[in-house]
């Protein structure tokens, strides 16, 4: 399928492991490069608007390196959303412990922003999907944590992880979107590069 990219050499701007299998997933060849990029945000920006500004930003890291023509970029950033507030990855146990407390017994939000980028044509979206855990114990939650260090995880976790199969209690949207990458939705962009 996706005939049409057989023209491009696609890259995936991302080191995470779970957008690579992912966008294997979807049947695509690619290869892996990431550029340093700082994930901050202008203050004003909306919460909801986070994801995609930041998929934007990682993929124009790549524009000064003049694309080309044959380049095809996938970009992503995904975020945790509770209480208006962005769930970022956490910096250690206790901000681990803390963000699985406030999701506990919760409905929340996560979006990915992604961009698709090439010298002729550049795509962003977001797809929102919302999460409901249940009221997860104090003994879960450091079981979680020693177990499955989530410190590369926004929201402190990984949906496919073994939090996700005891603690979350329902999933509305895209299963794939809390796992980092809307393969439904990319791949129908895909088919119009």
């Amino acid at each position: 399928m996706l005939k049409n990219l057989e023209k491009y050499d696609v890259v995936l701007a991302s080191k995470s492991p779970r957008r690579q299998d992912l966008l294997k997933g979807l049947g695509i060849d690619f290869t892996v490069m990431t550029a340093d990029v700082e994930e901050t945000y202008p203050e004003h920006l909306g919460v909801e608007d986070v994801p995609a500004f930041l998929s934007k930003k990682k993929a124009h890291a790549f524009e000064g390196e003049k694309l080309p023509e044959n380049f095809l970029l996938i970009a992503a950033d995904t975020v945790v959303i509770c209480d208006d507030l962005i769930l970022g990855k956490p910096k250690d146990e206790k901000d681990a412990e803390r963000m699985l407390k406030m999701l506990s017994g919760r409905t929340h939000k996560v979006i990915t922003g992604v961009t698709v980028l090439t010298a002729a044509k550049t795509r962003t979206f977001s797809v929102t999907s919302e999460v409901t855990f249940d009221n997860l114990e104090d003994e879960e939650i450091k079981y979680y944590i020693d177990a499955f260090h989530p410190y590369d995880k926004a929201g402190a976790y990984g949906v496919q992880e073994w939090i996700g199969y005891v603690g979350v209690a329902e999933v509305r949207g895209s299963y794939y979107n809390v796992m980092g990458l809307p393969t439904q939705r990319l791949y129908q962009v895909l088919k119009y590069f």
